[in-house]
Order: C-alpha cells, then structure tokens, then sequence
C-alpha cells in the first residue's frame, strides 16, 4: 500500500465515457497501487480565509462499463491533506477555470503536488502555446483582425481557424481562398473582432495520416500514439467527432518535437501533456485535460497509466527526500 492519497478534479463522474476515459484510467491505476482516491469537481474547491479547502468524496471504481465508481465518504476539510491533485476539468477555458486554478494555487502553497501546474495551467493556452516552438509549428496567426486573416488566406489558399479556449474539434474551421462563407466564418468566430483565434495553413496530410496524438510524462514521450483519421466529409481528426483512432510508432521527426518542447513543458511543471502533431508539424500542446491513453494501451498492449505512476512516485520521493534534514 502506497498511503498516498489524489484528489482528482473533473467534470461529473457520472457523465464519462468510460469506455476511453483517461481520468477512469488513471484513477484505477492509483487504486490498484493502493493509493487513496479523492474525487472532486469544480464546484467542490474553496478558498476559506486563504486557504485552499474542498468537498472530498472517497471514491471506488471499477473497469466495468455499466458501473464504474461508488462514491463513499464525504469531508470537508483542506486540500493540503493529499499528497497530490490531478487537475482533469475539460475545457472550456474560462474565468470559472481560472479561478480554480487559483484554489489550487494555494493549494500548492500549502505543500501539495499539483498536476499540472496551476500557475501554468493558467498560461499555457493549448492553442497559443505552440507560437513558443515556431520551429515545429506550420504558418500560424493568433489574430482578431478581420482583415488580418483574410490576408493570411491570400498567403496560403487554404487554412484552418478556430477558437483559443475550446476542445473536441468545436468551432473548428477550413476555409479555402473564394469560399462565399469566409466573412461569416470569420465574423461569428472573431465575434466581430472582439475575440482573438487561431488561424493555421492547412496541412493536407490530415486527410490519410490524420491527426496524430502523442503523449508525454514529466516531458518525455511515449512510443507510441494513436492517429485520429478524419471520417467520410469531415475535416477534423477528433475522436469526439467521429475519426477513427490507428496506432503509429513516433517518427524521427516526432520524438525531434518532443525533443524540442519537452524540458520547457517539464520546466513549467507540466507533468501531463498531449501534443497534436500532423504530417511533420505541432498544431496544439494539451494541458488541461489530454486524453488516449486508453486508446493507445488498447491497440499497442501498454499501460501509460502505469507509467505515469512510475514517474509520479519517484518524484514524490525525491520531494520527501529533499525535504529531510
């Protein structure tokens, strides 16, 4: 038995997929390792005087599609009670995120392993945050100008845009030079110039080599990943939105990204990320919430979950041995 307890912080428990779910995932691995399992969701975390508090429920699960968990005790009391907090809310990324991240700020304050990073969570935006490695991105435009994007357009016939704070191939846009729809397409997205988005060249070898998700732990890459192919008429490689999931082993090329993004993201505390890679660029760094771990285990026969607990109990023993006398 570990003794470590986790709170993990994610949407209801009752509304998962359980089928692919990486927090299901996660939490039954902690489990298994005889960690104590602590759920919570956002509207569980307060602060109370400055300090970092919460509704904790004990929960169980199970790998069992029709009954997944069981809620057990319920306490109020201090989040600096666990060891560690597992931050898996999905976007949207907005205020009511931020000020979560903010409780678990204080959280950290107070001694617990926050993953990832509150601070980070809150400046690392999963769009934006690829313009910090120009080097592995295509032609890219955070802009909210109109004409700005038009002219991006002009450049490269075809591109992609979509908003800054969304997941799951929400609002997400191709526009080809001459579509009769590109000021509509612009204009609800920009909301009139008021919102900043992404503009991107578009990069056809979404079409048959899709939308490639690489995961890494503590900044160091897996092996392996799945490649989201868009279905039928669909441009867009979520599974969210019907592609289809193939294994792929990293390219040359990919493990020089992971490579390239890794000892920033392991810098700023990012200890759990999912990157979106298609043909030979990054199109997206996810922080907040990154999935497919099941996805890959199933096709390539390995437990990521496992080891993202490998590399989180080492570091809480380095943390514990940092902090003796």
């Amino acid at each position: 038995m570990s003794g470590f307890q986790i709170g993990i912080v994610m949407d209801p428990i009752e509304s998962i997929n359980p089928k692919k779910d990486t927090s299901l995932a996660l939490m039954l691995e902690a489990q298994a390792r005889g960690w104590q399992l602590v759920y919570l969701e956002m509207k569980d975390l307060f602060l109370r005087n400055g300090r970092a508090e919460g509704r904790m429920r004990r929960v169980k699960v199970f790998d069992d599609y029709h009954h997944w968990f069981e809620i057990g005790e319920e306490t109020y009391g201090s989040l600096a009670d666990l060891d560690v907090i597992v931050m898996r809310k999905d976007p949207p990324f907005d205020i009511e995120y931020i000020m979560a991240t903010y409780i678990l700020e204080r959280a950290e304050a107070e001694g617990v392993l926050v993953l990832n990073r509150a601070q980070s969570l809150r400046d690392v935006n999963e769009k934006v945050f690829t313009a910090w490695f120009p080097q592995c991105c295509p032609p890219s435009l955070l802009t909210r100008s109109k004409a700005a994007i038009r002219d991006f357009l002009k450049i490269h016939h075809k591109i992609v845009v979509k908003p800054t704070a969304k997941m799951g191939g929400q609002s997400i846009f191709v526009i080809q030079e001459g579509d009769p729809n590109t000021n509509v397409i612009i204009e609800e997205l920009t909301q009139k110039e008021s919102c900043y988005i992404q503009a991107q060249a578009y990069i056809p070898e979404i079409a048959e080599k899709g939308d490639k998700r690489i995961i890494l732990i503590d900044g160091e890459a897996i092996d392996f990943g799945i490649a989201r192919i868009p279905k039928g008429d669909d441009h867009r490689g979520n599974l969210a939105v019907g592609a289809v999931a193939e294994g792929f082993e990293l390219t040359d090329r990919d493990k020089w990204i992971c490579a390239e993004i890794g000892p920033e993201l392991k810098k700023r505390g990012l200890f759990f990320v999912g990157i979106d890679v298609i043909g030979d660029y990054l199109t997206e760094i996810n922080v907040t919430s990154p999935t497919g771990i099941k996805e890959i285990g199933k096709i390539f026969h390995i437990n990521i979950a496992a080891r993202f607990f490998e590399v989180l109990e080492s570091k809480l023993e380095s943390l514990k041995n940092a902090k003796k006398p």
